[in-house]
C-alpha cells in the first residue's frame, strides 16, 4: 500500500491531484496553479515542494567515514563539516544502484539522502555491503523534507529566521536552525536548477513549517508545486533522474557523472569495473526538438537509417518554450549540433543534440 507524507491532507485542501510515486501518494500538480504556472513561479520567484518521500540514512560512530567511503563513488575524506557532496552508489560491475547527496556533520556522522522509489533497495544494498542494518540508522519515517526553490527563496526564509542562519554557499548546510521554535536542518540544495533550499525537520512539525513558508512567500506569489513541475524543472536543468538517465545497467561515465567518481581514492564498490570503463561507447546527451511533437522516454533515436540510441526523458519545457529531451546515444554520434530523429508512434520527429544543461540560472 502506498504511504502518505505528513502533508497529505494539506495537499488535498490545496486541490492537489494525487498520484502514486515511489511508494507514496503525492500531488502531481495543484488546482490553484497547474504544472506550467508552478514551473514558471519557481523560475521567476519561489515555489514550495513536499519532498518528504525522500529517505534519510545516517552513518554514525567511529566507522562512519569508512562506511561512506566504501559504499559511494565520491571522496568524503576531503569534506569539511557542513558540506554536502553528490555521489553514486554502484554495483560491482559499475552499474548505478542509486544517486544521492551526502551531508557531513563531522568525521563520525554523515547523512545520505536517497530516492523514495529506491529506498528499500538502497537500504538492503547498504546492509548487504556493510554486514547488517545495524551499521547505519534509517530515519526516513521520522523526517519531513521541504524544498523551497526559486530566486526569492532567500527572501522568504529571511522573514522566518535570521539571515545568519541561512547557508551562504551551494551544497552547504546549517544544523542548528529553528522556525517558530521548531528545529530544522537547512541546506542550500535543490533539484530545479534554481537557487533554493531544503528544510529537514521532525515529521510532526512539517505541516506547521509548510504553512509558515506559504504565508511568508505570499507577497512573492509563492505556489505549492507538485511532481510534474519538479520533473520539468529538473529536465530543463539537465539533471538526471534514476530510472531514466541512470539505471542498474548504466555507468556513471555513460550518464555524464564522471565528476562524482573518484578513482584515486581507496577501494569502493564498483571501482575496478569503473576503472576499466572510463571511455564509454554510449553517453548522455541533450536534445532540442526541431520538428513538431514531444519526445518522451524510450523512443528510438536515428541518424538516417542507423539506430544510434534512445531517449530517456522528454517534455515541453515551459520556461524555454520548446520541447526538449535527454537520451543515451553512441559516442560517435554525440557531438553538439548532430541532427537526428526520434521514432514516436510510427513517425520521425527531428531533433538536434545541444549542450547540457538546457537552462542555467
Amino acid at each position: 500500500m502506498d504511504k502518505k507524507t505528513a502533508l497529505y491532507d494539506k495537499h488535498l485542501e490545496l486541490g492537489g491531484k494525487i498520484v502514486p510515486f515511489g511508494g507514496f501518494l503525492l500531488p502531481v500538480q495543484y488546482a490553484g496553479g497547474g504544472l506550467v504556472n508552478e514551473h514558471l513561479i519557481v523560475r521567476k520567484a519561489v515555489g514550495l515542494f513536499d519532498v518528504s518521500h525522500m529517505g534519510e540514512v545516517f552513518f554514525e560512530g567511529e566507522h562512519a567515514l569508512a562506511h561512506v567511503q566504501k559504499l559511494f563513488t565520491n571522496d568524503f575524506s576531503t569534506m569539511k563539516d557542513g558540506q554536502i557532496r553528490y555521489t553514486l552508489m554502484c554495483h560491482e560491475d559499475g552499474g548505478i544502484v542509486d544517486d544521492m547527496i551526502v551531508y557531513k556533520f563531522n568525521d563520525q556522522k554523515f547523512m545520505a539522502v536517497v530516492n523514495a522509489g529506491n529506498h528499500d533497495k538502497d537500504v538492503d544494498w547498504m546492509a548487504d555491503q556493510l554486514g547488517g542494518a545495524d551499521q547505519f540508522i534509517d530515519r526516513s519515517d521520522d523526517i519531513g523534507l521541504l524544498a523551497l526553490q526559486g530566486p526569492k527563496s532567500k527572501e522568504v526564509l529571511k522573514k522566518l529566521i535570521p539571515e545568519t542562519d541561512i547557508p551562504e554557499k551551494y551544497y552547504t548546510f546549517k544544523e542548528h536552525v529553528a522556525i517558530d521554535g521548531m528545529p530544522i536542518l537547512l541546506s542550500q540544495t535543490g533539484y530545479t536548477g534554481e537557487h533554493g533550499y531544503e528544510l529537514y525537520t521532525d515529521a510532526a512539525d512539517v505541516g506547521r513549517i509548510w504553512d509558515l513558508l506559504l504565508e511568508a512567500g505570499a507577497e512573492f506569489g509563492i505556489l505549492p508545486c507538485g511532481l510534474g513541475a519538479r520533473d520539468t524543472l529538473r529536465l530543463e536543468a539537465g539533471m538526471p533522474l534514476y530510472g531514466h538517465e541512470m539505471t542498474d545497467s548504466i555507468t556513471p561515465f555513460e550518464a555524464g557523472l564522471k565528476f562524482a567518481v573518484k578513482l584515486k581514492k581507496d577501494d569502493f564498490i564498483g571501482k575496478a569495473a569503473l576503472a576499466a570503463k572510463t571511455e564509454p561507447e554510449t553517453v548522455r546527451v541533450g536534445l532540442k526538438v526541431t520538428g513538431r511533437g514531444i519526445i518522451r522516454e524510450d523512443a528510438k533515436l536515428y541518424v538516417g537509417d542507423e539506430e544510434v540510441g534512445y531517449s530517456t526523458s522528454g517534455t515541453h519545457a515551459p520556461y524555454l518554450g520548446y520541447a526538449i529531451a535527454m537520451g543515451m546515444v553512441a559516442k560517435d554520434y554525440s557531438e553538439i549540433g548532430t541532427a537526428l530523429e526520434a521514432e514516436v508512434r510510427g513517425r520521425r520527429i527531428p531533433a538536434e543534440i545541444v549542450a547540457l544543461p538546457f537552462y542555467k540560472k
